[in-house]
């Protein structure tokens, strides 16, 4: 009986110490992803650049997929123009070197000169890669 014991207060202590690990990245790339955010609707190309992963994928609700290349040049060419980013609920979990961002927000812009407005589910997968976060995945939902 005494081994259940300590064996269940040793694997509460290492559980205890791995969550803690994890908050400081999970609340860096949450925060992180909403600067993405600012920086989409600022058109701060540079700063998306060195975000995206070269091989990311942005799926958006419509089934519209960019690569990372593809936004960096539709901002480029004003094709989309985020105008607000309005974000409700948005939650971080860390798995190893992953952080996978899950959120609600209404977004605003246009598309080919054409306005947009929804409010969607989305999903950011985010990956350490030597000193840095970078966003390797994002799909969204549309909310009726």
């Amino acid at each position: 009986m005494l081994k259940i014991v300590t064996v269940a207060g040793f694997l509460l202590c290492f559980n205890l110490v791995v969550s803690a690990q994890n908050a400081p990245a999970e609340k860096y790339v949450n925060a992180f992803s909403a600067t993405k955010n600012r920086w989409l609707m600022e058109n701060n190309i540079d700063s998306i650049r060195n975000l995206l992963d070269i091989r990311c994928l942005y799926m958006h609700s419509n089934g519209w997929i960019q690569t990372a290349a593809d936004v960096v040049k539709d901002m480029q060419s004003g094709k989309l123009v985020y105008k607000k980013i309005a974000i409700t609920e948005s939650q971080a979990r860390q798995f190893g070197s992953m952080v996978i961002v899950t959120g609600k927000g209404r977004f605003e812009g246009e598309v080919d000169g054409k306005a947009f407005g929804m409010v969607l589910m989305y999903t950011e997968v985010y990956v350490k890669r030597k000193s840095s976060w970078k966003l390797v995945s994002r799909q969204s939902t549309k909310l009726e």
